[in-house]
């Protein structure tokens, strides 16, 4: 077995448990502790970083049947592409759409952009977005660009910024919300987020697009620029400040939502609009953008024809 270009730094245990699908991880962690697993003829620890041209010998394995079955059924999908190269993909994922199969999810976008090009040597997800998100998602299509992303990402280097709309009359122009978040789980086992002391510290720069008026009631397009990335972070923040996201199925106005899927809504209005890297490879900053899906830019014409702008642009 011979490591490419796109696998080069991953460490090896990560390496084998990726290429050897239904290994169990402790048969894995057997053979690279035993010497088993020879790299260019010699033994290696398990921390070992693979290099492109690294010729790898493992022992027989056997994969099971019951995972060989779980990896092979999503269907191949192909989804609107923002930007693309030899290091990285970027596309424009649907509202709807898991990033990754789990939590009684079968498959997700990962492994339906695994099934659409089957001879892709690498494809990871860089980051994620909530299920009811759209917008721009990057994938690593080698492994030392996905890495680069990351550390970009961890350093706070990558720009997020998303597009959201809100009941009530959000007033500043810019707002920094700085609002610690912490994770727990409803007795059914689904994951929350609230605001609490002994969360983690979460940082959002909310900036005012548009304002609309209708029989004394308001409404607020905000751009969301996410300094930290925690879970359900804009929709727990503007939550927590008494504007709860249209549509959110989880921490929004329930009896509001249902109003609004009438008068033809039929989401969550989040949308990632906008990121800004440098590119890990050649270093050039991307900026890269997506309009906002066809679902929620009807809905955006519907505010627009109905309702009374308040004072700000008409977008």
């Amino acid at each position: 077995m011979l490591v490419g270009e796109e696998d080069a730094g991953q460490r090896i245990d990560n390496f084998l448990l990726r290429e050897c699908k239904g290994v169990p991880k402790s048969h894995i962690y057997r053979i690279l502790r035993s010497g088993e697993v020879r790299v260019n003829g010699g033994r290696v620890s398990q921390t070992y970083r693979v290099v492109a041209g690294d010729e790898l010998r493992i022992p027989p394995v056997r994969l099971s049947e019951r995972s060989e079955g779980a990896t092979a059924g999503a269907p191949p999908r192909e989804f609107p592409i923002i930007y693309e190269d030899d290091s990285l993909l970027v596309i424009d994922k649907p509202a709807g759409v898991a990033v990754h199969g789990g939590s009684g999810v079968s498959f997700g976008v990962i492994e339906q952009l695994r099934a659409q090009r089957p001879t892709a040597r690498f494809l990871e997800l860089a980051h994620r977005l909530d299920r009811e998100t759209s917008g721009l998602l990057i994938i690593g299509k080698r492994r030392a660009a996905l890495n680069h992303v990351q550390d970009q990402m961890r350093d706070g280097k990558v720009e997020k910024r998303y597009l959201t709309m809100v009941p009530g009359r959000w007033i500043n122009a810019v707002q920094h919300v700085k609002l610690s978040l912490h994770k727990y789980l409803l007795p059914d086992g689904e994951r929350r987020v609230r605001v609490s002391p002994e969360g983690k510290p979460s940082h959002s720069i909310v900036r005012l697009q548009a304002r609309w008026e209708r029989a004394g009631q308001y409404c607020s397009l905000l751009e969301v620029e996410l300094k930290t990335g925690r879970t359900h972070q804009i929709r727990v923040h503007l939550q927590h400040l008494g504007f709860p996201l249209l549509g959110d199925d989880k921490y929004g106005d329930f009896a509001l939502n249902k109003a609004l899927m009438k008068e033809g809504l039929p989401r969550m209005f989040l949308h990632a609009a906008l990121l800004r890297f440098h590119h890990p490879v050649s270093g050039v900053l991307l900026e890269l953008r997506a309009p906002l899906s066809g679902d929620l830019q009807a809905y955006l014409d519907i505010v627009n024809r109905t309702h009374k702008q308040d004072g700000t642009p008409k977008v």
